[in-house]
């Protein structure tokens, strides 16, 4: 029986066109971040299951990849559910290790700690264009930071990063869980149906103000408390100074300095930036993941149509761990989302300096064949990039590939260049 060619639906095989671009990313990413003190970390693909199953990881928790226990451990008769069966998953994102690894070994880390994670992910999810099983995230977090000087630093640093990759005109959009919450108190819903207000709430940008309020009271909320809800998104949009607006009406529900802390994250990236994009607050803006407790943002590219990365404040989950509350604030960039929007648009890696080949005639003589290699590893150790083959019988379709691949310049070698028409290197 044949095996299978393709690769287990949700994961895709990377060619190189694609892999030498996501190498460049990476490479520039670990670079940039570096310049803003960033140290890169790495943490296991597995992980605990009950650290996956913590409730922190909202609905990604449903789409765990779990992992058999081992052996003896194995108790198939005896398994009252699935989670009898599996006591490891594979990790469904980076900031639960990231958690863990911090929890573990704080005592060897700096105070503030800024880490950097890029690696593969796995979700049981629905497979679909640009939706994936397995896929890389790229994280920046800082942990031990309690003001806002974590959120300025990793906007700018994230802003700085798709800068150098070639976005331009992109936005930051910003807000703050307390923010959502205090205006959900506001109009009157009760606490614990925030959860299922956001999550309408979060559709926003794809039915309207007009198809919020409509699921709303679908769900069976007063026609008080959401007419309530939705005149403060209005006077949010006609307000010249929306976050003002929006603070003052619901000042009663809300701390006194979040609106000057969420001011001066968005002064200070606006003052401060490198690169041509704007900072707006979007009262909206709700992120799903359950462990946030402060500032949330997302980076949307107009042109594109979508988000390319998010992130907020998640003070309270090292202390799952601890029992000790360490301020965290993280900030993940899509990495596969953008990989797929330069590979749409033809990108090319810039400066990128051209390759060679060395076609080699089948048959030639080893004293020619010694010649040609001693040539080959002349131009590397110039630092240039030689690819060494025999020649196929189809040259011209070979030489079609190698230059589709970047091979720019392709030199010929004969057993009897002399006869040749084309000019070529000979062997002396």
């Amino acid at each position: 029986m044949a095996l299978i060619k393709k690769p287990m639906t949700g994961m895709k095989d990377i060619l190189p066109k694609e892999m030498e671009i996501r190498d460049y990313l990476i490479s520039l990413i670990k670079e940039t971040y570096g310049s803003f003190g960033f140290t890169a970390i790495e943490t296991p693909a597995v992980e605990n299951i009950a650290n996956l199953s913590s409730k922190q990881g909202g609905e990604n928790e449903k789409l765990i990849f779990k992992i058999l226990k081992r052996g003896a451990k194995l108790d198939l008769d005896g398994a009252q559910s699935e989670n009898d069966l599996a006591d490891g998953g594979l990790r469904y994102d980076l900031t639960v290790p990231l958690v863990r690894f911090y929890s573990n070994n704080s005592a060897n880390l700096p105070s503030p700690f800024k880490a950097l994670q890029i690696g593969p992910v796995w979700r049981a999810d629905r497979p679909q264009k640009g939706r994936f099983r397995q896929f890389y995230q790229c994280d920046i977090d800082i942990l031990g930071e309690p003001g806002n000087l974590a959120e300025i630093e990793l906007i700018l640093a994230t802003t700085t990063t798709l800068g150098r990759i070639g976005f331009k005109n992109f936005r930051i959009v910003i807000n703050e869980r307390r923010i959502l919450k205090a205006m959900a108190a506001y109009s009157g819903f009760a606490e614990e149906d925030y959860d299922t207000v956001f999550i309408i709430l979060d559709k926003m940008d794809k039915i309207g103000l007009d198809g919020v309020k409509e699921e709303l009271l679908k769900e069976g909320y007063s026609a008080d408390c959401v007419e309530r809800y939705t005149e403060l998104f209005e006077g949010i949009k006609r307000a010249p100074d929306g976050l003002s607006y929006a603070c003052d009406k619901i000042k009663d529900h809300l701390e006194p300095d979040v609106m000057d802390n969420l001011k001066d994250i968005i002064d200070s990236v606006s003052g401060t930036k490198n690169y041509n994009f704007e900072v707006v607050f979007d009262p909206s803006l709700v992120r799903g993941m359950s462990y946030y407790t402060g500032t949330i943002f997302e980076i949307e590219v107009p042109e594109f149509g979508s988000s390319v990365g998010g992130g907020g404040r998640y003070d309270r989950m090292v202390g799952r761990f601890t029992g000790q509350e360490v301020p965290a604030c993280g900030f993940s960039i899509g990495f596969e989302r953008i990989v797929t929007i330069l590979l749409d648009n033809g990108f090319e890696i810039p400066g990128k300096s051209g390759k060679t080949a060395f076609l080699i005639e089948k048959g030639i003589r080893s004293d020619m064949l010694c010649g040609i290699i001693k040539e080959a590893q002349r131009l590397r150790g110039e630092g240039k990039s030689v690819l060494t083959v025999r020649m196929n019988k189809n040259k011209k379709f070979q030489k079609e590939q190698l230059e589709k691949e970047g091979y720019n310049d392709i030199r010929e070698f004969y057993q009897n260049p002399i006869n040749r028409r084309t000019k070529q290197w000979q062997n002396q």
